[in-house]
Formats: C-alpha cells, structure tokens, sequence
C-alpha cells in the first residue's frame, strides 16, 4: 500500500476525533489527571512530527495508541516523575457511598496500581480498551503469546485483592 500523504487539515480532524479517547487512556494507565494530560499532549506532538510515517488513515488508531502507550510507559519509568507512597502506606480512603460498584471501582484501581507497568497496560488494553489481544501485540510491539501471558500473570497477581474475604 502506498505512503498516505495526509494534509495538515486531514491530519488535525483524526487527531481531534481521538483526543478524548486518548485521554482517557492515558489516564487509565497513569492514573494521575495531570500526568495524562501532558502524556496526551507530548504524544499528539510525537505524531504530528511523525505523521509521514502513517501509511494509512484508517489505521490511525492503532499508529497513534502506540505512539501514546510509549509516552505513558517513558513517563512511568521517569525518576522525575513525584515519588508515589506504596499503597500499604496510604491511608485507607472513605466512601461516603455504600454502593458496592464504588467500592469495586476502588478495589481494582489498587489493583491496577500494584501491578507493572507492562502488566497495567496490557490489562488496561484489553479491559479497558476492549482490545483484542493481537491489536494489543501490534501496538506494543510484541507477540500475542506475551500479551496472553502478561493479562494471565496480571490477573492472577490481582484476583486475591479483588476476592471478597467474607
């Protein structure tokens, strides 16, 4: 397939269909609003100075979800980043609601939170995202069998913090 030859017109309407979408999921895996902000905002820079290297629009999705999950893995490994307090540190949050979907929210965000961060994002990918696993492979630059193995070790990791204990 030839190269796509996107006008700076063509390419500002994908990137403002996929802006919120973007956010989002830079949230998802970062979980700070700050940090996805600027994660989402580094990544649509990278794209616009790479948009040569998409070949086709339709598949602007993927191109671009892979240039963002990168920007968030750099920005989670980054010592600049602010030290975060282990989670057996932190206090334990009060719920002024009694419904059990927000305390099952909070459950698997400290979940996701223990995790990796190569875990965290296939998890986020797949669930979050609704992902298929070899869109998940494409994107991260990886196999299927690893994502399947990284979502295997990653739940299994976070099935004993969601189990209810009673």
């Amino acid at each position: 397939m030839g190269r796509y030859a996107a006008t700076d017109e063509a390419f500002a309407a994908l990137t403002r269909q996929h802006v919120d979408g973007a956010y989002r999921l830079a949230w998802a895996i970062l979980r700070d609003s700050a940090d996805a902000d600027d994660a989402t905002q580094d990544a649509f820079a990278i794209a616009w100075r790479k948009r040569s290297s998409l070949r086709e629009p339709d598949r602007f999705d993927a191109w671009f979800g892979r240039i963002l999950v990168n920007v968030c893995r750099e920005r989670l490994r980054s010592p600049s980043r602010g030290r975060v307090r282990p989670l057996d540190e932190a206090p334990e949050p009060t719920v002024g609601d009694s419904s059990s979907s927000v305390s099952d929210r909070d459950a698997i965000c400290r979940a996701l939170d223990r995790l990796d961060l190569d875990h965290r994002i296939v998890v986020v990918l797949r669930y979050w995202a609704d992902l298929p696993v070899d869109d998940i492979g494409s994107r991260l630059g990886i196999p299927a069998g690893t994502v399947k193995s990284r979502l295997h070790n990653a739940l299994r990791s976070m099935r004993p913090r969601l189990e209810d204990p009673r």
